[in-house]
């Protein structure tokens, strides 16, 4: 039972263990659920939200989830750079895509 506990608080371990969709589903998802936001109603990861704050791009929404931003504390700690760039091209691609459920 101690392994699974250490996979999800050591920080080393989640760039290791999955691309941007799992990493999201496990990190993100809480808040962002479909790309939403469940604390800001207006500060979603859909499209036009991205890029009515200035985040229309997957470094700048790579700078966010590793710093942080707001009410958001940032997730480079937990995540590394390399989990930082796959939740960002994931939820790049998935804002392009409008979100779909899948």
């Amino acid at each position: 039972m101690l392994l699974p506990l250490l996979l999800v608080f050591w920080p080393g371990a989640a760039w290791g263990s999955g691309d941007g969709a799992a990493l999201f589903s496990q990190h993100c998802a809480g808040c962002h659920v479909n790309g939403g936001n469940i604390i800001r109603r207006g500060k979603t990861l859909k499209l036009a939200a991205l890029e009515r704050q200035g985040l229309a791009s997957p470094e700048a929404i790579a700078a966010i989830a590793a710093a942080g931003v707001g009410q958001m504390g940032g997730y480079g700690a937990v995540l590394g750079e390399p989990g930082v760039e796959q939740v960002a091209t994931y939820v790049w691609q998935q804002a392009q895509a409008g979100w779909p459920k899948g």
